[in-house]
């Protein structure tokens, strides 16, 4: 478990890992090629490395370089393998990005339901419609799910999603790849990580036109043999959780390696509770020794609208507007049993939180919390709590390390960088 008290402003320059979410549909994609693929900056989180043995499981040769070991390389399957251990397949929610690849490399693809985060049911009947559009069959169990591939096509697939789901966008750009066909797809997920593997596929000479509208995809006129470079964006969210533990520790800090444009509605947020942060070429600085609190209400609704709040700022700004004047309300449709893991965690520290829904919160700050054990239930519940546990009197002890680093290889020792009185203690 992790100890973390009070300490001193946060203060100093710290680089973010790659990013979780975008590297795990990269590495998806990077198996649907026909061609090896070098993808750069991939974080060593516990995600990472069982989407990489469920690759090596299905028959690619993906592995880190000794000299260096932030690259993976992934190079195309010979001995296809389309059941990918399910014990392993079920520990992330990921899982489904592979089922293009699979489908491409043996015609079917047999997965359990995916795991990961217990943050509320998160279906996947938006991508069995997209394979289903693809001519492909799907059937389901109470154990899991199996797609087989059509028949080759040449026409364009049109597409369009009731809602902007990221993971039905990425199923939908990787299954046109694997089967060399245009791709239509109205309403897409404008997400970063849906922008990643978009540039990603342009690099290996796909057409790609996209607007709020309408994302088209059209294959390459000539195909290569030759390897692809890939780099994952840095880490968004663990970017915004830093940058609200400087915020809450009044602290001035560099956040390097993060795209601006990616964590802009974090910043907006911070500004509106008086916190100033600004982000340019790569770096997110937040200088809250200057902080004039606003008092101002923070609406922070999650949003899949393009420019929207990702779900995973939310946990980190609860944990900071705890501590700031005014009346907040949070709201996480998305993810709809999340609060119910953060919130009574939260509680055990001191925190009053009226709950409107199971999905939405109001609270007033600030508020005095006392240090208390509490659980890290899944990745953004431990990384709210660390922020929190900052600010409250006395000493907080985090344990359920195994779900922080699913997606964050080290986070504590980020914070102890900056200066964070926090170390690992055993139970």
């Amino acid at each position: 478990m992790v100890a973390v008290r009070p300490s001193n402003p946060l203060a100093g320059a710290v680089t973010v890992d790659g990013s979780k979410n975008a590297a795990l549909p990269l590495l998806a994609a990077a198996a649907a090629m026909h061609r090896p693929v070098h993808l750069s900056n991939v974080p060593a989180n516990t995600d990472v490395e069982t989407m990489v043995t469920l690759l090596q499981q299905a028959g690619w040769h993906a592995a880190r370089p000794v000299s260096d070991p932030h690259t993976v390389v992934i190079l195309s399957s010979d001995k296809p393998q389309p059941d990918p251990d399910p014990e392993v397949a079920a520990r992330i929610r990921a899982s489904y990005y592979l089922v293009p690849a699979l489908l491409g490399a043996s015609g079917r693809a047999h997965l359990p339901w995916p795991g990961g985060c217990d943050i509320g049911e998160r279906g996947m009947e938006q991508h069995f419609k997209v394979y289903e559009r693809f001519g492909d069959r799907t059937a389901v169990d109470d154990h899991g799910y199996l797609v087989e591939a059509a028949a080759g096509g040449h026409e364009t697939v049109s597409i369009t999603l009731p809602f902007r789901s990221r993971g039905a966008s990425i199923a939908a750009l990787l299954r046109a790849v694997v089967a060399g066909r245009p791709l239509r797809l109205g309403q897409p997920n404008l997400s970063p990580e849906v922008l990643s593997v978009v540039g990603a596929l342009r690099t290996a000479g796909w057409e790609c036109r996209i607007n709020d509208a309408v994302l088209a995809l059209h294959p390459p006129r000539s195909v290569s043999g030759e390897t692809i470079a890939w780099r994952v964006p840095g880490d968004k969210i663990e970017a915004g959780t830093l940058a609200c533990a400087v915020a809450v520790s009044g602290g001035n800090a560099d956040i390097l390696g993060v795209r601006s444009d990616d964590v802009a509605p974090l910043v907006n947020a911070l500004r509106w509770l008086g916190v100033p942060a600004d982000a340019e070429d790569g770096t997110l600085a937040v200088r809250a020794q200057d902080a004039q609190p606003t008092g101002r209400p923070l609406r922070a609704i999650a949003s899949l609208s393009p420019g929207g709040l990702d779900a995973d700022f939310e946990p980190p700004l609860i944990a900071l507007a705890l501590t700031l004047p005014g009346t907040h309300l949070f709201a996480d449709d998305i993810n709809p049993g999340r609060h119910g893991n953060l919130l009574p965690q939260l509680a055990r520290l001191g925190a009053e939180i009226h709950e409107l829904s199971s999905t939405q919160c109001r609270f007033t700050g600030p508020q005095q919390l006392t240090g208390a054990g509490v659980e890290a239930t899944d990745i953004r519940t431990g990384s709210a709590l660390l922020i929190a546990g900052l600010t409250a009197r006395g000493v907080t002890t985090l344990g359920g390390l195994e779900q922080l680093r699913r997606g964050h290889a080290d986070l504590p020792v980020k914070l102890h960088a900056l200066g964070a009185d926090i170390c690992e203690v055993i139970p």
